[in-house]
């Protein structure tokens, strides 16, 4: 990949879901757009839930976005003009993203990169944690707490699975503060609904 002129850096928006990392990552590559910047932003293909051609957030904001299987297919698909590239849902991405991050950024791109950093069991969800060791700047971003309105750090499963990656919005998942977290209850009745 050719060295352009001007610096490349990353940066890594991530948080736990419902605070806003795919709002921001929008918010950061409309930006660009307006200033005529050439941009590509991309989304892992297993990710389908609001669109396939299109980064979306839960507040229904929106980008176009190009689905990529792995880190190789996402490098590939980096077009030569391209100056900022915008990747969602780092987290269901492979490990090698972390070297094609760093690949684009040597490259004199600038990399925004978003995803969880915990998985639901409150462990570091890679290759989000290791994506932020390696960049620039890092966003942490929080969520309400659906409890008690705290500061949510965690993501909270509500429904029943040991599957690592269930993909789902508000009927699967819940944003958590420290103090309501609990990673060993299987299934929570979701405060809004007659069962609790």
């Amino acid at each position: 990949m050719e060295r352009r002129n001007g610096p490349g850096w990353l940066e890594v928006i991530c948080g736990p879901m419902f605070s806003g990392k795919s709002e921001e990552l929008i918010r950061r590559i409309t930006r660009f757009q307006i200033a005529r910047i050439p941009v590509q932003t991309f989304k892992p293909a297993l990710d389908d839930r609001y669109a396939t051609n299109e980064v979306v957030s839960h507040s229904a904001l929106s980008v176009a976005a190009e689905s990529a299987t792995d880190s190789a297919q996402l490098l590939e698909g980096v077009r030569d003009q391209t100056q900022v590239v915008g990747i969602d849902e780092a987290q269901f991405f492979d490990m090698g993203l972390v070297d094609v991050a760093a690949q684009l950024a040597g490259s004199g791109r600038r990399v925004i990169v978003a995803g969880l950093d915990l998985d639901y069991l409150g462990r570091p969800f890679e290759p989000i944690p290791t994506l932020m060791t390696r960049a620039e700047y890092v966003t942490k971003s929080l969520a309400v707490c659906h409890r008690c309105g705290g500061a949510g750090m965690f993501t909270q499963r509500v429904i029943d699975s040991d599957e690592l990656v269930v993909l789902g919005a508000t009927d699967s998942y819940e944003a958590r503060c420290r103090f309501c977290y609990d990673p060993g209850e299987s299934h929570q009745p979701s405060l809004l609904s007659d069962e609790g």
